[in-house]
């Protein structure tokens, strides 16, 4: 099961849906915890922010600019932090989250999040897959994906 809790602020405008927490995120007990991936990175240089390092950091940057954070799968089977070996998977209730706080934009850390929000969330907002922050992705530098994610979140209303 997933062991974490969605991070919304109250007035969230756009959610940021990853795949499946990694091992690492799962040690570390947060959201991208794998120290080479580039979501928290990438996210304060676009807001123009102090990169953040603790948890309560990281929750703070998300509310502060009307973010909501999640994963598609609620469980699944998975092979270490390999995407293409997810399989029996069972989505998040991500329809009625978005439905409750309003929110109109979902923005897809990476094709397999796309993908499987595609395949499993029939009545939910429209979504835009973009390039995944993972260090697995790296034919994208910290600039590009600076430059992608910052375009989707102007293009929700949240920059």
């Amino acid at each position: 099961m997933h062991p974490f809790e969605p991070v919304f602020a109250p007035d969230a405008c756009a959610l940021i849906l990853g795949t499946w927490p990694s091992p690492k995120s799962r040690e570390t007990g947060f959201y991208y915890g794998h120290p080479r991936n580039r979501f928290w990175p990438m996210l304060a240089r676009v807001y123009g922010a102090a990169a953040p390092q603790t948890r309560e950091e990281k929750e703070a940057l998300v509310r502060a600019h009307r973010l909501a954070l999640w994963d598609v799968l609620a469980s699944c089977e998975i092979d270490g932090a390999s995407d293409a070996s997810i399989r029996a998977e069972t989505p998040n209730d991500i329809a009625a989250l978005c439905a409750r706080l309003g929110i109109e934009r979902v923005l897809c850390n990476g094709a397999t999040s796309f993908a499987l929000y595609q395949k499993h969330i029939k009545h939910g907002p429209p979504a835009e897959k973009l390039p995944s922050t993972s260090p697995a992705n790296a034919a994208r530098g910290l600039d590009d994906l600076c430059a992608a994610w910052s375009g989707a979140l102007r293009r929700a209303g949240v920059l």
